[in-house]
């Protein structure tokens, strides 16, 4: 198993019960959503662990082969997004080493609650469908998901009926909107509780999203 990832960690102020386990998008780091924390206003907040891992460096074909933190290579520039799909299982597992982390400290996985933003929405999803204990919910912001394919064989029935809250821009340049709502119709049609949210925005979030965020992370830990 490979060593864990380094990460950005905002530990719980009071007994930690929950955890949420938030991945940045290409090119970021942990730091990147560090500062959603207090916008988020959750009623739980002092028993919240927050977890921002890293992406490990590697080179990202589309980019020219610069190394960069990415969790998986996009192999080319097409809105179809050819990716190196080994990559994101090899992510996936990172990310499982996290959740195994929390649980260890005494949070239950049904407490455990995985969010990512565009490349981090992409590992949200995959991790969080196949992961085979029952998680609070999935956030997947900015995203779409290249292994709905896979997904068909490897779903796990314990996060069947997880909800999942899927977010997307109508005015995205980076991940065309047709793309996510093609991968949020996927999992509705494999009867996943998903929920569509769209904004007014390019490829990042809104005060309004960050709302809609803060009662779906209120509800899944009520």
């Amino acid at each position: 198993m490979s060593s864990l990832l380094s990460c950005v960690e905002i530990p719980a102020s009071s007994t930690p019960l929950y955890s949420i386990i938030w991945l940045h998008g290409l090119g970021a780091d942990g730091h990147d959503f560090e500062g959603i924390v207090p916008e988020l206003k959750l009623h739980k907040a002092a028993n919240i662990n927050f977890i921002f891992p890293n992406a490990p460096i590697q080179a990202v074909t589309i980019n020219g082969g610069m190394q960069m933190p990415s969790w998986y290579d996009i192999l080319d520039a097409t809105l179809a997004r050819n990716v190196a799909i080994n990559d994101i299982y090899d992510s996936s597992n990172n990310i499982v080493q996290f959740i195994q982390r929390e649980i260890d400290k005494g949070i239950q996985a049904e407490n455990i609650l995985l969010a990512g933003f565009s490349q981090g929405g992409v590992i949200a999803l995959h991790t969080g469908l196949r992961y085979p204990q029952k998680l609070a919910g999935i956030l997947a912001l900015s995203t779409y998901m290249p292994t709905t394919e896979q997904l068909k064989s490897e779903r796990a029935p314990e996060n069947d009926a997880t909800a999942i809250f899927m977010a997307h821009g109508n005015l995205d340049p980076v991940i065309a909107p047709h793309i996510a709502k093609d991968a949020f119709n996927r999992l509705h049609a494999m009867d996943y509780q998903i929920s569509w949210h769209e904004y007014p925005m390019q490829h990042t979030l809104c005060l309004e999203e960050i709302a809609d965020i803060s009662i779906f992370i209120n509800k899944v830990f009520a």
